[in-house]
């Protein structure tokens, strides 16, 4: 069951061992074998003949009480006691807190027979739970179903052992208000005589949430109703167990480290971690000292459950309910490797069969305490989405500079056969951030020159050897040289149409560096723009607070600069409307995060996001890989089915590789026969018409890059027909931009201000 091997043999047949009977014994590697039962092909396709005894999915039948001593009194009526007086039976005129027939009423479902008899031993009446019709009006059909569904999971009515939970809903679908409406209908009501079920509740977040929780509960509870502890610097973790005022403790993962030895003093009854993916790594100290906190009901929200690999989402799902999905080398055996098996380019007919079901058992195991919902549920609440992918040409520096570095001996030595080391992790990072502006690549080459002229040059700087004779002679690095960078080139262009529009469009610039930041901040003071920013060494104390002023009505403030790992998560930026990724991410779950910063509840105008990426280079393979990425998401947690989730060893080596005739690469791959057709000219295939005529003979690299073959397709030069006002103007005036992919929520949408 921990897939290690304890003994082989050879020599026998394969048609003795097919006749083998249930109780027939055989030796291997010294051990004397009995066969117990034969497995059908079912459980051995499915995986359900290596469950284990923490795997089960109904609870094991409860152990009957011991009968009473008279046989004909009902044990519960009372008995009697060393005085010899009879107790008497409890009441059982306990009413609803809230009446369950009133119009519009959430009332949670009532535990079953085996419930009752594992939880309720006083015999106490069941009484319904009704949702606060104060929080209830302000539900959506899809966060009630989340409300019960969290309700079931935490109280061990769900079709699993254990009493956590996975809400794993996309960004912007109300995480936060489902959650604060469990809290306050456990903490004053109960299904057992009415009884609370819970007294003492932990919030886990990022720091840059604290305040934001704080900020929800008093939205939606009020000050009058309950009052939440935010540990922080001036609030210490230890006198929360000292009082009885506060129900709820709200923290951030890097002071419950700080605080572990008080914290485990109280006695929590619930826990709930946001952004719960950073528990993705189990044997990181975070994960580990929060586990072994004793809270049974955890339960865990990420709108991210899966971003890089299973075994990341196997962490989670063992933190959430241990043992459920067993043994972690067990899991590795029995699901990953052949669901990722099954998704390789050489795969075979009979592994792909068996990855596939394999991938549908564990959903069916996990579904019992995971719940997944997608942004197309907000298509009814919020305002239309207009998502571009935008591919900028490159500068002549860039492109110089970029063929400087792949000819470089780093970046071959990583392509030859004998390659076995890590150094094309210096190359990806030194292609990435030259991409982003040709100055960052600058600072490492004139440091390297002038160590080399001292005699100090060391192997893994040989990347830039010989790279600044590259540069003009008079290239200043302090400066924001927009026409050395194609993307910066791009986004000046779209700032300066954005500030000079009627009313003025404001707008988020995420980027993944702070160094990046830096630059736009200079772009910013340059041309007099007033901005505000948020990244890693904003205190936490005051990132909420930036983040208001931003949003407020009044704001002077033209451009939010936010830094992707910071504040990429949980934070609301409805003051602006229109959202520029200036950089890409190997890590889909980083960006996609990043992007939902303005389309989220309260936001009245259309959204607009923009990524920038340079055409032919390493952002294109990164972007392909993404897609890939997301692919592997939906075959498990969505289960969407042939989404190849890895690039072949050929199609790795074309990261350090640079296509300088094409508008985009990624539009290469897909092999677009409607745009083929047009010879090129800007003719878009409306969305309404099913991926270009259902894009016959497509060759794309997987299942989820041929979505985007019913994205809108813009190519240079571009005409009205793109449809958004300042991207046409930046498309015309600057030629900067080779390509255009397009998508829209709601394409029936018309909105003047396009």
């Amino acid at each position: 069951m921990e897939g290690k091997e304890i003994g082989h043999s050879s020599g026998y047949k394969l048609s003795d061992l097919a006749d083998l009977q249930e109780g027939q014994t055989l030796v291997i590697g010294g051990k004397e074998i009995e066969v117990m039962n034969e497995i059908s092909d079912e459980e051995w396709s499915t995986g359900k003949c290596f469950t284990t005894p923490g795997m089960q999915e109904t609870p094991a039948e409860p152990r009957r009480k011991r009968p009473a001593s008279k046989p004909f009194r009902n044990p519960q009526q009372g008995s009697e006691s060393q005085e010899g007086r009879v107790q008497t039976p409890k009441s059982s005129t306990v009413t609803p807190r809230f009446d369950p027939t009133a119009s519009g009423a959430l009332v949670m479902p009532r535990p079953n027979s085996t419930h009752q008899w594992l939880n309720n031993t006083q015999g106490l009446p069941v009484v319904d739970v009704v949702v606060d019709p104060h929080l209830r009006v302000h539900l959506r059909p899809h966060q009630s179903s989340g409300v019960i569904f969290l309700y079931q999971c935490v109280m061990g009515m769900a079709p699993s052992t254990g009493q956590g939970a996975i809400l794993a809903d996309a960004m912007g679908l109300g995480k936060t208000l489902q959650c604060i409406t469990l809290i306050w209908t456990l903490l004053k009501q109960g299904p057992y005589g009415g009884k609370p079920v819970v007294r003492r509740i932990l919030i886990v977040t990022p720091s840059s949430l604290v305040k934001n929780w704080c900020q929800e509960f008093r939205k939606w509870l009020g000050k009058e109703r309950i009052i939440v502890y935010p540990v922080g610097s001036d609030k210490p973790a230890r006198e929360f167990a000292q009082s009885t005022v506060y129900p709820v403790m709200i923290i951030s993962y890097e002071m419950l480290l700080r605080s572990f030895d008080d914290i485990d003093k109280v006695r929590f009854d619930i826990m709930i971690c946001d952004e719960g993916h950073r528990l993705k790594n189990s044997t990181i100290k975070t994960t580990a000292m929060i586990s072994n906190l004793s809270v049974k009901r955890r339960i865990v929200l990420t709108g991210t459950p899966i971003q890089n690999d299973l075994q990341e989402f196997f962490s989670i799902v063992e933190f959430c309910n241990p043992g459920i999905l067993g043994s972690r080398s067990a899991f590795k055996r029995v699901y990953e490797d052949p669901i990722v098996r099954s998704r390789q380019p050489d795969v075979s007919l009979e592994e792909k069969q068996l990855g596939e079901t394999r991938a549908a058992e564990m959903t069916r195991l996990i579904s019992s305490f995971t719940l997944r919902r997608t942004q197309e549920i907000n298509s009814s609440y919020l305002p239309p989405k207009v998502e571009s992918v935008i591919f900028c040409r490159p500068s002549q520096l860039q492109l110089q500079v970029y063929n400087q570095l792949l000819s470089s001996s780093v970046i071959r030595s990583c392509l030859s056969s004998y390659y076995n080391g890590t150094t094309h992790l210096l190359g990806m990072a030194a292609l990435k951030k030259l991409c982003n502006h040709p100055t960052f690549v600058y600072n490492h080459a004139k440091n390297h020159q002038e160590r080399e002229a001292v005699g100090e040059g060391q192997l893994q700087e040989t990347l830039f050897k010989d790279l600044v004779s590259v540069y003009p002679l008079d290239f200043d690095q302090n400066k924001e040289n927009t026409s050395d960078s194609g993307k910066l080139t791009v986004l000046a262009a779209m700032l300066k149409s954005f500030n000079e529009s009627k009313p003025k469009q404001r707008v988020v610039v995420v980027s993944n560096y702070t160094q990046t930041l830096d630059l736009l901040q200079r772009l910013c003071t340059t041309q007099g723009y007033i901005y505000g920013r948020l990244d890693g060494s904003t205190p936490a104390t005051q990132r909420q607070d930036i983040v208001n002023r931003f949003n407020a009505s009044h704001s002077n403030q033209f451009v939010f600069l936010l830094s992707c790992k910071a504040g990429g998560v949980g934070l609301n930026l409805i003051g602006a409307a229109r959202l520029i990724l200036y950089d890409i991410d190997w890590n889909p779950a980083n960006d996609l995060q990043a992007m939902a910063r303005v389309w989220r509840d309260g936001q009245q105008k259309t959204v607009y996001i923009y990524r920038l990426l340079t055409t032919g280079t390493i952002e294109e393979k990164i972007y392909q890989r993404q897609v890939s990425k997301q692919g592997l998401s939906g075959a498990v947690v969505d289960f969407v089915k042939d989404n190849q989730t890895q690039f072949s060893p050929t199609d790795l080596k074309d990261l350090f590789s640079l296509h300088e005739n094409t508008p985009s690469s990624t539009h290469d791959l897909l092999e677009c026969q409607s745009c083929q057709d047009s010879q090129g000219t800007d003719d878009v295939i409306p969305e309404k018409e099913a991926g270009h005529k259902k894009q016959q003979n497509v060759k794309a690299k997987s299942a989820s890059m041929a979505e985007l073959t019913r994205w809108q397709h813009h190519c240079f030069p571009f005409t009205e027909a793109l449809q958004d006002g300042h991207l046409l103007d930046v498309a015309k005036t600057t030629e900067a931009i080779t390509f255009v992919f397009k998508t829209q929520t709601d394409i029936s949408y018309n909105d003047s201000t396009l």
